[in-house]
């Protein structure tokens, strides 16, 4: 087996977090772009919410900037497992004795919807849309967060869509992320929300009502 080549480290004490998720990624392109995504993000950037601001670019003149387009290949093009290299992260705050879950704290499950128009999309359909506030053509997103006296981060998102949209993806191959749909609560979406070994309580938020029931 060959060495791998190394991959110019991160900053300061962000490198020793980047390498832990290095065996997932295989390419030094792909560990690269790993590093520089983690540091776009937590740089204090007013747009760290866009490949140019990632990247420290400008936002239009800046596009074919080539961080920017490192970032576009690792983020769009590169092939790598983004839902093993979550669940790594999530692994390493259950394992942190400042993040990890306990009996006080909560996990939140919300759904968000966007209108789109047409079909073309993966993942489109009628359903219900809590950005408009009724049933429309779009696409809902499920997502769950950890949260206690001390500390929030995000457990997962997965994409739900209605039956119509996904016995069109069955027919073109187009897999779905979220077939147990949204009312599958904490197990639902092949188990993506579970925090590992999280006790605490599930909190259902849904459209401005909150509904609390005991975790399993």
């Amino acid at each position: 087996m060959t060495n791998r080549r190394p991959c110019p480290p991160a900053p300061g004490p962000l490198e020793g977090y980047a390498t832990q998720f290095d065996p997932l990624l295989a390419s030094v392109a792909q560990r690269r772009g790993f590093r520089n995504y983690l540091q776009g993000l937590l740089l204090p950037r007013d747009r760290n919410k866009t490949l140019t601001g990632l990247a420290g670019a400008e936002p239009i003149t800046g596009a074919q900037h080539r961080e920017v387009q490192r970032l576009q290949w690792f983020l769009s093009e590169s092939a790598w497992d983004h839902e093993v290299v979550n669940d790594r992260r999530v692994r390493l705050l259950c394992e942190d004795l400042g993040t990890a879950p306990n009996d006080r704290g909560v996990l939140v499950l919300d759904d968000t919807g966007d209108r789109k128009d047409g079909t073309a999309t993966a993942h489109v359909a009628r359903q219900y849309l809590g950005s408009v506030g009724k049933v429309d053509n779009g696409i809902v997103a499920v997502t769950s967060l950890w949260a206690d006296e001390r500390v929030y981060w995000p457990v997962h998102v997965a994409l739900h869509a209605g039956v119509a949209a996904a016995r069109r993806r069955a027919g073109s191959g187009v897999p779905d992320q979220a077939a147990a749909g949204r009312g599958a609560g904490a197990g639902g979406s092949r188990g993506q929300h579970r925090v590992p070994g999280g006790g605490g309580r599930l909190l259902l938020w849904r459209q401005s009502r909150l509904h609390q029931r005991a975790r399993s």
